[in-house]
């Protein structure tokens, strides 16, 4: 026979949950956009950054690989420059920059050219 008092729920005792870690930085880089500078052992590359990740890139750099290329289309070769990127970049930001990206002028005598075709991308 029931008693006439209504059952109450007894509360489960389930551990608390905490909130999911915010995931780091991801910076992803679009292809690099290449324009003539003028000097011809110079060029202007733009790149497109965007942060996917859940924490602001504070700093990095990016490496460019110019290449030196001669008047029949052979690369004679490569010299490597570090930029500082634009950072801080926050969480979900984009952004663009531009740098003129040189070699030393005695590396492209006339009749040659330079042609940026390597980057890299290092974050924190």
């Amino acid at each position: 026979m029931a008693s006439g008092a209504p059952e109450t729920p007894t509360p489960s005792a389930s551990a608390p949950t905490s909130p999911a870690p915010t995931p780091p930085a991801r910076l992803v880089t679009g292809e690099p956009v290449r324009e003539p500078a003028d000097r011809r052992w110079c060029e202007k590359v733009t790149l497109a950054f965007h942060n996917t990740g859940g924490r602001p890139v504070r700093s990095g750099t990016v490496t460019f690989g110019s290449h030196v290329i001669g008047a029949l289309g052979v690369d004679w070769s490569t010299v490597e420059s570090t930029h500082d990127l634009p950072a801080p970049l926050a969480a979900g930001a984009r952004a663009e920059r531009t740098w003129t990206v040189c070699v030393d002028a005695w590396r492209v005598p006339l009749g040659m050219h330079v042609e940026t075709r390597d980057v890299s991308v290092r974050w924190e």
